[in-house]
């Protein structure tokens, strides 16, 4: 139980800074009493919390009958017909009942049909949700010439001040692309020596449009091969400032002014071309933050509120200079027929909440029971979005009315009933219309994927959202099969029949179900953020398989995705695939085990490095710092991104060799040790950090990455909350205990000085 202060209501108690927050800054303009609010949600917990303990008492069963059937069946081939049944016989997996399409209503166009890049972002922490929720537009110029994308060969260096020669390639890249995919009737890009706007001021009749004026260096005009693409225009002096076109449903805004640095440079004055980017983002409550406790979930919920309400901002310093950072406001043009076009400023914001294997203390029973943590983040998350649909803000999200939520973690067709069930009692709770909530069903663990189809079909008139989380799916697929036998080197996972397989079925079940059109079919993560080149040049892969967003790490890597849905029409990709058929089952349930194949001592000891400084890596931030998601430098200082996803498959592949024989508890122990000393060095240029050496044996932060592993096997479904959770806690109290001890001290000295 928490130590903060509580405050019963009805049969909860909530923890003081919580409650607060509700009474005073998210019930206010929601017509809503705080406590009455309360009371719904002690009668939703007296309903549903017996439910939520029964399918996680499923999933243990589950996992305990697999581990008996493998353990039953060791040194013998797996026979996929017995496998197969067996899975049936004990309602792992569901018949799949007939056909059916969504009928999801309300749904905002950047979810529906917009195809584009999608950001995950950690909601705790102020400056990086306002910027990703301001990555709706990024400039393709400084994307370009700040990454890798760009060599810095002959002259083309990156560092220092602004280096021509390097933008001058920044500038024939982007051409090019516009070439590629909004080319002239006549001539390119390069070309174009001024743009204009005919009919802007009226002329050719009041039913006339404008149109877009290419005029090209030897004075020929043209215009757009499709003029249809024109989408609009903004005037400084008469002249076009900003010509907007429309593509695939994105927009690419080329900005012009002649008295710019760049612009003075181009023939036509061009000093930047905008993109839309991340027109979606999600808000995570989940594995991005490290939120262990009544005082990190009210920060969670007060940003999140500052979002729905419109008035979050931070200030921080960057380049020598003080900044703030707000919501952006929306754009506004004007359209071809003289109307006034206003297009969102921001990403449209989902927010993710946790799974239902996570309980809090933030609000308890009057027994003092922790409650199922989603429960508390559907009702306040909800409740906060209240303040958007009423239109108390200066800016909206949903147009259409909606609260999009993405659900993690969920195993089988029965867990996602049971989620659709609670936010139909959130909704009476908080008295909105049927359906607002809508849902969005991450495909990241095994039994969801098998039953992808039924899972769909029971949340029909709410889903928005598919995706596949290859790094939750990798962790789980290790532990479902931790008894079957030694799993393949991790990197070679990704290209395991099974992961090919689960691609594709999770694709070809949305177009299936009827998704397009109304719902977003999603891919994971790209989680180099610093190598955009590679990105670029395979990325362009996850809509070319149908996938209509794509999460990437930063608003970077969104503007330099959002290039690849200008060269894929995904809609039409996904009409093509819905005639190719299913993906096989069968290749989904083949187990990625080593086998009888043989590995080195020198590829074991490898493998165990590399999975053992990720794990220290992440967990010296997440533990000892509580930061939930950030660049963590791999073995040879390659920064990836890291949440609680990538810890789950490195834990349970150590765990899995170890109680396979393939290492030993000793080699494990003294290879975390070495790797200590590793991850120590890469973080000793910051003032936060705490080494892990010498005394690995008092070291939370270490403690935690061995319990991972050795704890690994019987740790639920291979999550890792329950120990990152307990040691984050520990450090907690051990900082407030020495701030109280150095607050003592002081106090201590100003006595003595007086006396």
């Amino acid at each position: 139980m928490s130590l903060l202060e509580s405050v019963s209501v009805a049969n909860l108690k909530i923890a003081r800074p919580l409650y607060d927050l509700v009474r005073s800054e998210i019930a206010p303009g929601t017509g809503l009493d705080a406590d009455t609010v309360w009371t719904s949600l002690g009668a939703i917990l007296d309903d549903l919390g017996p439910e939520n303990r029964r399918l996680l008492e499923v999933r243990v069963r589950h996992e305990k009958g697999l581990d008996a059937w493998h353990e039953e069946r060791t040194g013998q081939a797996l026979d996929p017909v017995e496998y197969k049944t067996f899975l049936t016989e004990t309602g792992y997996l569901v018949p799949e009942q007939g056909p059916f399409l969504i009928t999801t209503a309300d749904v905002d166009s950047e979810v529906s049909s917009i195809a584009g890049p999608q950001l995950v972002v950690p909601v705790d922490n102020a400056r990086y949700a306002l910027n990703a929720a301001n990555a709706r537009w990024g400039s393709l110029y400084d994307a370009l010439y700040g990454t890798d994308v760009i060599g810095e060969e002959d002259g083309a260096a990156r560092a220092g001040a602004y280096n021509a020669v390097r933008g001058t390639r920044v500038v024939e890249w982007t051409e090019r692309f516009l070439d590629d995919t909004v080319p002239l009737s006549e001539g390119v890009f390069s070309e174009v020596a001024e743009f204009r706007i005919e009919g802007a001021s009226g002329e050719g009749g009041a039913d006339a449009p404008s149109r877009l004026v290419c005029v090209l260096a030897d004075g020929r005009e043209t215009g757009l091969a499709d003029p249809s693409l024109f989408a609009g225009y903004q005037l400084a002096g008469g002249r076009p400032n900003s010509v907007l076109l429309r593509h695939h449903g994105l927009h690419i805004d080329i900005r012009i002014d002649r008295d710019h640095p760049i612009g003075r440079t181009h023939p036509a004055g061009v000093c930047d071309v905008v993109l839309e980017s991340a027109v979606t983002t999600i808000e995570d409550c989940e594995d991005s933050v490290s939120a262990v406790d009544a005082e990190d979930k009210t920060l969670l919920y007060r940003n999140w509120l500052g979002i729905m309400k419109g008035t979050l901002s931070t200030s921080f310093e960057k380049g020598g200079g003080a900044l703030t950072r707000t919501l952006n406001e929306d754009r506004v043009y004007q359209s071809p027929n003289g109307e006034a076009l206003t297009l969102p400023g921001r990403s449209l914001l989902l927010v993710r909440n946790v799974g239902i294997h996570m309980y809090t203390d933030a609000v308890t029973t009057a027994g003092g029971e922790p409650i199922p943590e989603g429960f508390l983040d559907a009702l306040i998350t909800s409740f906060c979005a209240i303040h958007d649909l009423n239109g108390n803000g200066r800016v909206r999200n949903s147009r259409t009315g909606s609260v999009y939520i993405v659900k993690p973690k969920m195993h089988g067709p029965e867990e996602v009933a049971f989620t659709v069930g609670l936010f139909g009692r959130i909704e009476r709770a908080l008295g909105l219309p049927e359906r607002t909530l809508k849902i969005g069903i991450m495909d990241e663990e095994r039994r969801t994927t098998v039953n992808l189809k039924e899972c769909i079909r029971e949340a029909a008139d709410r889903v928005i959202f598919i995706n596949t989380g290859f790094l939750d799916r990798t962790g789980d697929e290790i532990h479902t099969s931790m008894a079957a036998g030694a799993m393949i080197p991790k990197p070679e996972i990704k290209n395991c029949p099974w992961m090919l397989a689960y691609e594709d079925w999770n694709v070809d079940v949305g177009i299936e179900c009827g998704l397009p059109g109304v719902a977003q079919i999603g891919k994971g993560m790209w989680a180099a953020p610093d190598i955009m080149r590679a990105m670029v040049e395979t990325k362009i892969g996850h809509p070319l398989a149908g996938a209509n967003t794509a999460w990437v790490p930063s608003p970077t890597a969104a503007t330099l995705h959002a290039t690849h849905y200008h060269r894929v029409n995904v809609r039409d990709v996904q009409s093509e695939l819905s005639n190719r058929g299913r993906a096989d089952l069968d290749a989904i349930l083949t187990l990625p085990l080593l086998g009888d194949r043989a590995l080195t001592p020198q590829e074991v000891q490898k493998e165990l490095e590399n999975n053992a400084q990720g794990i220290l890596g992440y967990v010296v931030r997440w533990v000892g710092q509580g930061i939930g998601c950030s660049k963590v430098p791999d073995i040879n200082d390659v920064a990836l991104m890291e949440d609680r996803a990538t810890l789950r498959i490195s834990s349970q592949h150590i765990a899995n060799w170890l109680h396979h024989g393939i290492v030993t508890a000793d080699q494990v122990t003294r290879t975390f040790e070495s790797m200590a000393a590793v991850v120590d060095g890469q973080n000793e240029g910051d003032p936060r950090y705490r080494p892990m050496s010498p005394d690995l044996s008092s070291c939370s932060e270490f403690q935690a990455a061995l319990q991972l592993v050795f704890e690994g096997r019987d740790e639920p479904n291979g999550y890792t909350e329950t120990v990152l959770h307990s040691r984050r806690r520990e450090v907690k109290a051990r900082l407030a205990g020495e701030r109280n001890a150095g607050h003592g001290d002081s106090e201590a000295k100003r006595e003595a000085a007086a006396t």
